[in-house]
């Protein structure tokens, strides 16, 4: 009841914030734009020309948005061998400095198949699309807390099969160098975003994401009239779960339910949305002021 509470507390205090959200304005036909063009450059698994032609693109989106972005290189080995990955951050600066930051991130790569070819419209040009846009929907934007938007690479497992730790590379090594440098508790909180341009959107609570910041986006959601977000819930291992394990409070947004095209080759530009993209980009947009009330 304690976490109920203070949502509520959160809830009204966003309320005089209304006026500075309304003007915050996801456009979903642009985040589709990105999304295609990742799309078009094809398939883009951790190591590969096409990934370093995607990193290109997200830095070039990131810049002309007036961010800059940063690299977080390293090499990895995999069961495919030696790979060498690439996290890309860039952060909006928050009115108050000293508290730490809300990391926003999504994986880029699409998963490693030879027996067909395999453009992960869905997963993996999602989040990244969704990501480039929320930086351009939250650059004018008085945040109380800087938001980091991190892009995620090596989620995918290099194997066929999610192995034990055959996958998640980029959020384990963000999480590992954080604790190393001794910087852990300055992310207050992490928001994932994965799989969110399904045609049929149908997103469900992810059952291990912290309580008050699932609440904090279902209420969101609730309040916009959003059917796509679901009351049932599932567990869900994805980027979040390194997140999780490391103790910070994390959120998974996420739709595994794409049947007919989660890891096949029809997980083309004939099974995603703007639609379910715009979805999510007004929820999350809506769920903000909450969350950084909270952790204020």
């Amino acid at each position: 009841m304690r976490h109920a509470l203070a949502l509520a507390i959160a809830c009204t205090a966003c309320l005089g914030a209304s006026s500075q959200a309304s003007a915050v304005r996801f456009d979903a036909n642009r985040a589709f734009a990105d999304l295609k063009h990742m799309v078009d450059i094809g398939p883009r698994p951790s190591g590969s020309p096409a990934i370093e032609q995607t990193q290109a693109y997200i830095r070039a989106q990131l810049t002309a948005a007036g961010l800059k972005p940063e690299d977080q290189a390293f090499d990895v080995d995999t069961p495919v061998g030696r790979l060498h990955m690439v996290n890309i951050r860039a952060t909006l600066p928050g009115q108050t400095s000293g508290s730490g930051r809300i990391v926003i991130g999504g994986h880029y790569d699409t998963k490693r198949f030879t027996a067909f070819r395999f453009v992960g419209a869905n997963d993996g040009a999602s989040s990244a699309a969704f990501l480039l846009e929320l930086a351009r929907a939250l650059k004018g934007r008085a945040n109380p807390l800087p938001i980091e938007l991190l892009f995620l690479d090596g989620e995918e497992a290099t194997l066929p099969d999610w192995g034990t730790t055959d996958h998640t590379y980029g959020s384990r090594y963000y999480v590992q160098q954080a604790r190393q440098a001794g910087r852990l508790a300055d992310i207050r909180a992490f928001i994932l975003v994965d799989m969110i341009a399904d045609r049929k959107l149908d997103i469900s609570r992810e059952e291990k994401s912290t309580p008050w910041l699932t609440d904090a986006i279902w209420s969101a959601a609730r309040r916009l009239n959003r059917p796509e977000f679901l009351e049932q819930s599932t567990p869900i291992e994805d980027d979040h779960d390194e997140f999780l394990d490391a103790g910070v409070e994390s959120v998974d947004i996420i739709d595994l339910d794409y049947p007919n095209a989660w890891h096949e080759e029809t997980d083309d530009l004939q099974h995603v949305s703007a639609r379910s993209l715009q979805a999510v980009g007004d929820v999350l947009l809506a769920a903000l002021p909450a969350i950084e009330t909270r952790l204020k």
